[in-house]
């Protein structure tokens, strides 16, 4: 499958939501597929927390993407019909502007001089890409997760710039809950010494902080039920390490101890301080007065609300506000309730449930 991976370097100042401004931003993207003569058959994607653009393999990147099986010929974001483009999240350290990037300023990384980041920020970092395509109105915006609330965002803040939305395991805004647990993440960085009040060295980054904020994450983005059949009481294979009590005894703990490792190093901690906190931050009243007054506003032709029922972080209940507020405001929406094991995460790894749903909503159109 052919792709392009490109960079939109914006000629003025990007103007942040909360205050503050970056200069010559970088927004990194790929694409699928071929843009339509009519400039109509676009769909943006925003990924999760932790991404990149690299949703979908490619002749130019043949590694497996984020999303590989959702995106492809003949696949449900099927690149024969649809220009499919990827964004990576303003913020985030794979190719757009983030806390990781130079300063032009002070020719030295933002780090914590990085100026507040917001969903609406993200969204409208991806709303410039589909502009310098020439695109004015996509077929479908679509986003999990962090994404989700992206696609609510954009759709708030650009007024008939997309005829549909597919928004999956996300919300209008974060519970308590979630709010609770990703403050603990980002405290245990922070605590690390090497943090170094964000001024850590690229060769010295704060690793056990990051190893153990990832895996409270990994403990969230899956059910309990999922682990008790998954792992159960078995023993991990790896022998104790002499002069530790405490070391790995089970395989749920080998599980997490490898997925901690696999993470760290590849995310910038700060980069993960500001998306984490962008998520948090956001309250889709903010744009109505009201949740529901909000989701009224949309313009919007058509909606897929996705919803998983052991989901922790984005329960079933915040699927149905937005399946409920979006109906209100007189739009043809699909609400589906997944009964996936997997948590959070089904999106990424409960491919025979969450295919037909969204190929059966994009078909239907």
């Amino acid at each position: 499958m052919s792709a392009a991976r490109k960079i939109l370097k914006l000629d003025r100042p990007f103007e942040m939501r909360r205050g503050g401004a970056l200069h010559d931003v970088e927004i990194a993207y790929e694409t699928w597929g071929d843009l339509g003569f009519c400039y109509d058959n676009a769909i943006l994607i925003f990924t999760g927390l932790s991404p990149s653009a690299h949703a979908a393999s490619s002749t130019e990147d043949p590694s497996p993407g984020w999303w590989e099986d959702m995106i492809g010929p003949g696949r449900p974001i099927d690149t024969r019909r649809y220009f499919v483009i990827c964004v990576n999240s303003l913020g985030s350290p794979f190719g757009s502007t983030s806390p990781a990037s130079i300063n032009p300023a002070t020719g030295s990384p933002y780090r914590l001089t990085f100026p507040v980041l917001t969903v609406e920020d993200i969204a409208r970092a991806g709303y410039e890409v589909t502009r310098s395509l020439g695109v004015k109105q996509l077929a479908a915006v679509v986003g999990p997760s962090l994404g989700g609330m992206t696609v609510l965002a954009y759709c708030a803040l650009f007024p008939n710039a997309a005829r549909s939305l597919i928004s999956i395991s996300a919300a209008a805004r974060s519970a308590p809950f979630s709010i609770a647990l990703r403050s603990l993440q980002r405290e245990i960085i922070r605590r690390d010494p090497l943090w170094r009040e964000g001024n850590y060295d690229a060769d010295s980054i704060p690793v056990t902080g990051m190893r153990l904020a990832r895996k409270l994450g990994m403990i969230t983005y899956r059910s309990a039920k999922e682990w008790a059949i998954r792992f159960g009481r078995e023993r991990a294979d790896a022998e104790r390490r002499p002069g530790d009590p405490f070391g790995i005894d089970f395989e749920v703990e080998s599980y997490l101890e490898h997925h901690a490792s696999k993470f760290t190093g590849q995310f910038d901690p700060n980069c993960y301080l500001y998306i984490s906190r962008a998520m948090d931050l956001f309250d889709l009243a903010d744009h109505g007065g009201t949740v529901a007054e909000a989701l009224r506003r949309f313009t919007v032709e058509r909606a897929l609300i996705i919803g998983v029922e052991t989901d922790l972080l984005f329960p079933i209940e915040q699927q149905q506000e937005l399946a409920e507020g979006l109906s209100a405001g007189g739009r043809d929406v699909t609400f589906e309730q997944l009964p996936s094991l997997q948590g959070h995460d089904s999106f990424l790894v409960d491919m025979d449930r969450f295919r037909p749903v969204v190929a059966d909503f994009l078909n239907s159109h």
